[in-house]
Parts: structure tokens; C-alpha cells; sequence
């Protein structure tokens, strides 16, 4: 499933540069010219998404991270920046303290020695370290528990945040929050405090700044519903695979058109959804199936967007060649 519209595709075509492309990023191509194809419309910028990366020191994964991020950086047209879109590491939270440590230390080895492009990253369930705590032998009571340990480890000044480059606004979101019948489970939502964050934020925002949200469970996915159970003829998604808040996140959006694209990740699969003028793109994971190959119908990979400077997009899934050994 790629998102790239025909036009693009006939153009390249006609150009030559479909075969090109295919021989150089494994069936994916990329037009180093983009701005240039669909007139009227210029460029703003580069973006490459990672998400659902898992690093451990087991099956490759440290090798399997750097093989992704030198993949990124080697585009003849690359990216100027990289979205993460959590799940960074394999799993804190239900890891004991030394394992984690282990696992972030991978992380930051990976990144200081491989990636020189800026990196800006969503929280995942699986960075929050200790909520399960019988699992982790956590007490809560830890100065770095859960997200504390999550915003630090990522660099993050918040948990949830903005910014802006090229002309274009990213919202990043934390979409895990505590279960509320099961204190170590999750489930999918804003808190009520970031929800009021985010509202004002689209508030203050100009009206035609377009915006671009990151985060690492999706809001709206088809994906969701493959994993759904099926009771009495009718789906049951759980909580932890899509927001439980997304009419009301949907409601906000229709309220502020410059919401252009949600990125997310989380179901190590490949979906898009467009819905009252969003588009929601569950763009895959680079660890494919927890780097033991192919997860369901989706390969190892990350996604290469480019924004342009009238709010549209194109995205594309690249395979980087990962083969699991497993």
C-alpha cells in the first residue's frame, strides 16, 4: 500500500525514472525532483518516518536500526529530518531497571554513531518503563518511572509537544495512557490535559499553517479492524490498538482545516484512511514482526514524505532490504 498519487506515477513513468527507482529502494520510487513534477506547488520539506524500531541486543535488532538509518541517509534526495514514532526500544515496560538501561543504551549508541540527520521522537507503550510492576519490579515511587524515564531518554522537554519547520507545524502526541480498571495495562486516548493543550494549540495556530500529527498509536486505522475480535456479528477493536477518543480528536480537526496528515505506527502494519479532508497513515514498522521478518502483510521498512508548501503530501513505504535470521 503505498500513498503516492497516479499522476506521480504516470510522470515517472514517462520520465523513465519508475525503473530507476524501483532497481535503487526495492519497488519503491522516489523522484528526487518532486517539487518540481505537480506544478503550482513547491516543496517544504523532507521527512522520513521510523516507527516501531524495538532495539534489543537480540536478532540483529542494533544492526537492523543502524541498516535503517544508513538506508535513510543515502537517498541521492534525502530527508532533512526523522520522525519516530515510539516504540523505540523492544520493551520497558515490563523490564526490570537494567534491562532498560541496556536497551536506551543501545538506542543512543545507534543514533550518536549512525544517523547525522535531527531526530524528533513520539513516546510508545513499550518506552514506558515499569507500568506493569510485578513484571519490572517497579514501586512507581522510582524518580524516572514511566514516562519520566520515556521524555528523558528521547530528549524530550514534554511528553507531548510542537514545533515547527518548512513551513509546516508537527504536533507530537502521547497516546498511551494508564487503563483506568487496570493500572498495569494501557489503553489508548488524550488525557483530558493534553487534549485542552492540543486544542489550544490548533487555536493559536495560523489558519493556513498546514499541520502534521505524530502519534505512535493510530488515531484512525484500518488495520485496527483486522485485529478486532469478532462477537455476535459485530467488531470489537480493543482500546490498546486505536484512540478510543478519535470522534472527538475527528470533531476537533473538522474545526481547523490546516490539519492536513496523522502519522502513526504501533500495528507494525501498513494502512491509510482519508476522512473529512485528513488523512491518517499507519506507515508500517522498521522492526517488521519484532525483527523475526514479515509482520501479517507488511514488510520491514519506514516511510519517506514530502510536505509541499499548499498543505498537500506524498508518502511512500521504502523496504531497506532487512532480512531476518530467525
Amino acid at each position: 500500500m503505498t500513498n503516492s498519487s497516479l499522476t506521480r506515477r504516470e510522470t515517472l513513468s514517462l520520465l523513465g525514472a519508475s525503473a530507476i527507482g524501483a532497481a535503487a529502494w526495492g519497488g519503491i520510487s522516489l523522484s528526487a525532483n518532486a517539487q518540481e513534477i505537480n506544478s503550482g506547488r513547491k516543496r517544504a520539506l523532507r521527512v522520513a518516518h521510523l516507527t516501531d524500531l524495538h532495539v534489543q541486543p537480540e536478532l540483529r535488532a542494533t544492526e537492523g536500526m543502524a541498516t535503517c538509518l544508513h538506508h535513510v541517509q543515502e537517498h541521492a534526495d534525502r530527508p532533512q529530518l526523522i520522525l519516530t514514532g515510539g516504540d523505540s526500544i523492544m520493551d520497558s515496560y515490563d523490564a526490570d531497571d537494567a534491562r532498560t538501561k541496556l536497551q536506551w543504551d543501545i538506542w543512543h549508541n545507534v543514533l550518536q554513531q549512525d544517523c547525522s540527520i535531527p531526530v524528533r521522537s513520539a513516546i510508545g507503550n513499550h518506552d514506558i518503563w515499569g507500568w506493569n510492576k510485578p513484571s519490572s519490579k517497579t514501586t512507581g515511587e522510582e524518580p524516572n518511572y514511566g514516562k519520566l524515564r520515556s521524555t528523558e531518554m528521547l530528549k524530550l522537554d514534554n511528553r507531548y509537544y510542537t514545533f515547527d519547520q518548512g513551513g509546516w507545524q508537527f504536533i507530537v502526541l502521547d497516546s498511551t495512557q494508564h487503563h483506568p480498571k487496570d493500572r498495569s495495562g494501557y489503553t489508548a486516548h488524550l488525557d483530558e490535559e493534553q487534549y485542552d493543550w492540543l486544542a489550544q494549540t490548533l487555536r493559536d495556530l495560523p489558519k493556513a499553517m498546514p499541520v502534521l500529527v505524530l502519534s505512535h498509536i493510530p488515531i484512525i486505522s484500518a488495520s485496527a479492524l483486522l485485529w478486532a475480535e469478532q462477537k455476535q456479528d459485530a467488531f470489537q477493536i480493543s482500546c490498546a490498538l486505536m484512540h478510543t477518543d478519535a470522534v472527538k480528536l475527528k470533531d476537533l480537526f473538522a474545526k481547523h482545516p490546516n490539519v492536513k496528515l496523522c502519522l502513526s505506527g504501533h500495528l507494525h502494519s501498513l494502512d491509510r484512511v482519508d476522512y473529512n479532508g485528513v488523512s491518517y497513515l499507519c506507515n508500517g514498522a522498521v522492526c517488521g514482526s519484532w525483527w523475526k521478518g514479515r509482520h501479517k502483510d507488511c514488510d520491514e521498512g519506514y516511510a519517506v514524505l514530502d510536505l509541499y508548501d499548499d498543505g498537500s503530501f506524498e508518502n511512500e513505504y521504502v523496504k531497506y532490504g532487512w532480512k531476518a535470521e530467525v
